[in-house]
Parts: structure tokens; C-alpha cells; sequence
């Protein structure tokens, strides 16, 4: 006869610390010896660059850019615009960026009648991996998918609000971005989150994109280095852009780990039965030694590789574990199921009030 260790979480109490209380931890309240940030001027009007801000485009040429195969960016500039030359293909900054604060202005072609899917077409695209999207979406005849607007995050976020203006006019895309970050075995810890502000009004809050961009379909998570390029897409439509500058921000600080009233220990035997892969449909479940006992890996085999979330466990009931993402996801409840000799032959993963079951693979 089975017997199912999913055990009722609700009595274990845990806190996951934030990065300010990383912060704060290292220094006494109102300590005289904390020190001070950095001094920066701000620029001279809204949209303005900042003093310690890396100018991208100064409205006179495409250094500092190329395409995306390598080779001179192909787009026009004249009167202090950057133009799309459709067909001439997405171009990105030879240098490379991670977490920063990303500042763009683009307007639509005065022509556009924003009847297809293409018109006023492009994209803003954070290293080069996730799309914030670029369209004419005022008063559009013939409305387009919510998370293909303007101010979506492509495939994945329609925007809070439409806040876009009419073509011709000069809008604006100020964007908070933190990098994603993975393991050394490339298993995604931390998920990236992007915030957008359109002509200064909030569509976009602090999402977490669920992998990089793609056209129907859900790609993942990729770990490809810690900076890449800053990509402008070539939709085959004449969109501009001016003003473009970006500030690097240092990563943040890691937060704390959790905090257990229970915090079992548990024993190498039993470590090393929960240890295997686990399946239900294309999703599996592998469970492997870490450095602190456990370790696990939900995802899928995608082009050949595997990807997926990694979620170090805590052991907190004889075959029951808790796991916890660094950025404060939400939590998975994970218990086995033993046979009557004592075998692991399932585990159950319990996440946001839904419940699924994995067969352990021979």
C-alpha cells in the first residue's frame, strides 16, 4: 500500500529576507562611518541624460552600434534621428549590458494607420533576449493581441495601461531591468524583472518574464553570460528613435536565506533515495545533491538541453520539503511517495494551490 508524505505546510513558519535587510544588516542605524552614494547630476529636463549616463545615440551617428551578424548598423540618421531602414536588419550596441536603467524615445511613422500587425512594427529587446514592444497601438482600427501592443513585453505582459500616443508624436520608454541569474550548472535561481514607464505613466511592474522572447512560443530560460547587447528590431517599418542612454546598476545584494522554525537534518541514506529524475508528460522533475543537501530542478528538454528553475530544499518532514527561490518567488512543496519497502516511486509538487505528480523514471 502507498502512503503519501505530502504533510500540511501551514505550521512551519519561515521569513525570507529582502535585499534591504542584506543591505541593512552590515551597518548600525544611522551609523556616522555608513558610506554615501555616489554624487549625480541630474540631466537639465525630464528625459535628459544624467551625468553618469552612457550616451547611446547623440542624434549624429551609428557608432557604437552594428548589426546584429556583425557589421556596420545600416539605419539612417538625419535631423537628430535614428531611422529604421526596413529590411536592413536589427542592430545592437557593441557594448554589452546587464541590470541598468534603459532610456529611449521612438515615434511612429506620421503615415501609419495602425490596420496591421506591422505598422509602426519594432522593439526595444534587453540583451538582445527580452522584447519590449514597439508598435502603434493609438486607436488602433483593427486591435492587435494585448501582449503585442505598445508597452507589452512581447508574448508575455500586456501593459497596465495603453498609454501610447499618435504617430508622429515623440514617446518615450523609461525601463528598470534586472538581469536573470543561474547556477553554475546554467539552472535558472532568479527570474529577470523589467519595469516600464510610457511617457512616464507605469505599464509595466516589476514583471517577470518567463523566458526570453519568442513568436508563439514559450521559450526558456537561457544562461548566456551576464551582459549582452541592447537590440533595436527591424520590423520592416520606418520607426525612429533619439535621446538613447543607459546607466548600469550594481546587482543586488543577495538576500538572505530563509529562516526555519523547523530545519530537519536529514540522513545521507535518505538523501540519496529522493535522488533521480521525475516525469509527468514533458515536464521532469530532477532531484541532485547540493552543496547543503538537495537540490531541485523543474523544466523541460528544450533544443537538446535541459532548462528549468532550481529551488534549494529544506527538508522539514521526514520525506517533505520546502523550496524557496532567491527573489522571493513563490514557494514549492514537494513530498515523495514511498512503496511498502520503504522505495521512492513518485513526488508530489504542491505550488500556488496546484498539485501535480511525477513518475520516478527507471
Amino acid at each position: 500500500m502507498l502512503r503519501t508524505v505530502l504533510t500540511c505546510f501551514t505550521v512551519l513558519l519561515f521569513q525570507a529576507g529582502s535585499a534591504a535587510q542584506v543591505s541593512d544588516s552590515v551597518w548600525p542605524i544611522h551609523s556616522p562611518d555608513r558610506p554615501h552614494p555616489q554624487d549625480v547630476t541630474p540631466g537639465s529636463q525630464p528625459g535628459a541624460a544624467p551625468s553618469d549616463a552612457i550616451i547611446l545615440f547623440n542624434g549624429k551617428t551609428t557608432n557604437g552600434w552594428q548589426t546584429t551578424i556583425g557589421g556596420p548598423a545600416l539605419w539612417t540618421v538625419h535631423d537628430g534621428v535614428l531611422e529604421v531602414k526596413p529590411g536592413s536588419g536589427d542592430i545592437e550596441t557593441v557594448q554589452k549590458f546587464g541590470d541598468c536603467q534603459l532610456h529611449v524615445e521612438w515615434a511612429e511613422p506620421p503615415s501609419s494607420k495602425a490596420d496591421d500587425d506591422d505598422e509602426g512594427n519594432s522593439g526595444v529587446i534587453l540583451m538582445g533576449l527580452f522584447e519590449v514592444q514597439v508598435l502603434d497601438s493609438y486607436h488602433r482600427q483593427v486591435p492587435i493581441y494585448a501582449d503585442g501592443m505598445g508597452g507589452a513585453i512581447y508574448g508575455q505582459y500586456p501593459p497596465l495601461v495603453n498609454a501610447s500616443l499618435p504617430p508622429g508624436a515623440w514617446q518615450s520608454y523609461d525601463i528598470l531591468f534586472r538581469r536573470p541569474r543561474f547556477d553554475s550548472s546554467g539552472a535558472l535561481l532568479r527570474a529577470a524583472r523589467i519595469t516600464v514607464l510610457q511617457n512616464g505613466i507605469l505599464v509595466q511592474d516589476a514583471v517577470r518574464p518567463t523566458g526570453s522572447t519568442s513568436w508563439f512560443d514559450r521559450a526558456p530560460y537561457i544562461d548566456l553570460g551576464d551582459q549582452l547587447p541592447l537590440v533595436l528590431q527591424d520590423h520592416f517599418s520606418s520607426v525612429q528613435f533619439r535621446n538613447i542612454w543607459v546607466r548600469p546598476l550594481p546587482p543586488e545584494p543577495e538576500p538572505l536565506p530563509p529562516r526555519f522554525v523547523v530545519d530537519l537534518k536529514p540522513s545521507e541514506a535518505d538523501l540519496q533515495s529522493f535522488i533521480g529524475e521525475y516525469a509527468e508528460g514533458p515536464v521532469i522533475l530532477k532531484i541532485a545533491a547540493a552543496e547543503h543537501g538537495l537540490v531541485a530542478q523543474l523544466g523541460q528538454d528544450y533544443q537538446g538541453k535541459y532548462y528549468g528553475f532550481s529551488w534549494p530544499l529544506h527538508l522539514i518532514d521526514k520525506d517533505s520539503f520546502l523550496g524557496i527561490l532567491p527573489d522571493g518567488g513563490l514557494p514549492l512543496h514537494l513530498g515523495f511517495v514511498r512503496d511498502d519497502k520503504g522505495a521512492v516511486t513518485s513526488a508530489v509538487v504542491h505550488q500556488a494551490g496546484a498539485f501535480r505528480s511525477f513518475a520516478r523514471k527507471p
